[in-house]
């Protein structure tokens, strides 16, 4: 048996399972192990043993028929707002408990057509309304690196699932940051993609403007395979050298009022980035944020209250959204939909501007940012902050000052959403006692290139 095989990404498993090192039966039973050993952490609402080791066993049928796809024997988590026909698909809230689906996602139609096996679905922040992942139903999601602390949200149990090297990779979705802010702060891999690069199609909304199904994982290497098979485009990551890239850091918002612990570890992951080459520039998008906060909430808020309906329409049997906000059993996500089911209700009117005026408006101000400066991408740190105690749901100490917590894990990461853009967050190496990560974006549009880039600045930051 390979030793320390539970800390290996898809692609060195891949490697091993085709040179018969290893089977997806020995991998599977190692990962069932783990799940029991890791219990305490949270950060799985679905899983079943018997079913993970039917499901290797046929892998191993597979490949040794040669028949097996290009993920043959891989486990992967799934948010559980992702429709499994295998598991309930819960959204992590009291209505939706006992909640399963005739069909799968399209998302994890794809991997499973590549015979990837959907191993577990992952606790989650209730209806992914947050970033804590402290839910009141099903539980709060421990970080691995810290039990006392929260692990992110609202992917944070699979977040935590791949730092605690329960499965090597996940799904998740991010409608504001709900990938790369647990994958910061647990310190793993977290990317969102262009929005409308993958089908959201069988996933709990809250946004079709906003949503996407992202990954999370140990390695670029491994989110660019997965890539390939959600989005279709099965073109390969060029190799870039870093004296030919140009990151831009902007001079608004995004390095204003760090924790120590979080300035230090980017300043040192940017110091070494450019003695390797790199450019950096200082940017200015001072324009961009009013338009920015006219066009976030506003926009979830009122699509959330026309898409959450039809979901439950067409994938539950008979639920209805008062029934739902009825069950919300966690204090921040039952408060916000509240807010939305009376005269507080977000405005047409503010919906309308949002995407007629405010998002067309971003998209200009930071395409030109892009080309007056002749930017790869933006660089920047994920969080403010590093992961606070579980419980601080609400507020939040930043510096010696008491924050509101959403709007300030969500103050980087925020934007690239609400653009559309694709992002990814990657953990600096350790000058701190918990994980900081470290985020480039994109132009929309232009993920092979993001990747492209940050598979290079990823060998860079742990070389």
């Amino acid at each position: 048996m390979v030793s320390n095989l539970m800390s290996l990404g898809i692609s060195d498993l891949l490697s091993l399972m085709d040179k018969k090192e290893i089977s997806a039966r020995e991998y599977a039973v190692e990962l069932s192990e783990k799940v029991l050993s890791e219990n305490h952490l949270n950060t799985i609402q679905s899983f079943s043993k018997d079913l993970l080791l039917k499901e290797a066993d046929l892998a191993d049928q597979k490949r040794q028929s040669n028949l097996g796809g290009s993920l043959c024997g891989i486990p992967f988590i799934a948010k559980d707002n992702i429709n499994s026909k295998n598991f309930p698909t819960t959204a992590g809230t009291k209505a939706l408990l006992v909640n399963t689906t005739s069909t799968n996602a399209t998302a994890i139609d794809k991997l499973l057509h590549e015979d990837a096996i959907l191993g577990a679905k992952a606790n989650m922040h209730e209806l992914a309304f947050g970033i804590t992942s402290n839910n009141f139903v099903t539980g709060a999601v421990k970080n691995p690196k810290n039990l006392e602390k929260f692990a992110g949200g609202s992917s944070g149990g699979t977040a935590a699932a791949v730092a605690a090297e329960i499965f090597p990779i996940g799904l998740g979705t991010d409608t504001g940051g709900s990938c790369r802010i647990p994958a910061a702060l647990c310190g793993v891999v977290g990317y969102r993609p262009s929005t409308g690069r993958y089908s959201i199609e069988g996933v709990v909304p809250i946004s079709h403007t906003r949503d996407t199904v992202g990954i999370i994982s140990k390695s670029v290497k491994d989110v660019v395979l997965f890539d390939s098979i959600l989005s279709g485009h099965r073109s390969s990551v060029e190799d870039i050298s870093l004296n030919q890239i140009t990151l831009g850091i902007p001079t608004e918002v995004f390095f204003e009022n760090l924790e120590p612990q979080v300035e230090n570890a980017i300043t040192e992951q940017l110091s070494n980035l450019e003695k390797l080459g790199v450019k950096l520039k200082e940017i200015s998008m001072l324009d961009i944020w009013s338009h920015n906060e006219a066009f976030g909430f506003p926009v979830a808020l009122y699509e959330v209250m026309q898409d959450l309906p039809e979901y439950l329409k067409k994938h539950t049997r008979g639920i209805n959204i008062d029934e739902l906000v009825a069950g919300i059993g966690s204090p921040d996500v039952a408060g916000v939909f509240a807010s939305q089911m009376g005269s507080e209700a977000m405005p047409k009117a503010a919906y309308e501007a949002a995407i007629g005026i405010h998002g067309p408006a971003m998209k200009r101000i930071y395409k030109a940012a892009f080309s007056e400066n002749g930017l790869d991408a933006i660089i920047f740190p994920t969080t403010p902050l590093t992961a606070r105690n579980i419980g601080n749901d609400e507020t939040i100490d930043l510096n010696g000052v008491q924050v509101p917590t959403f709007p300030t894990y969500i103050r980087n990461t925020d934007l690239g959403s609400n653009i559309g853009a694709p992002g990814i967050s990657l953990p600096c190496k350790e000058v701190s006692d918990l994980p900081v990560g470290i985020e480039l974006d994109g132009l929309p549009g232009k993920d092979q290139d993001l990747l492209s880039l940050v598979k290079c600045i990823e060998m860079a930051l742990t070389s």
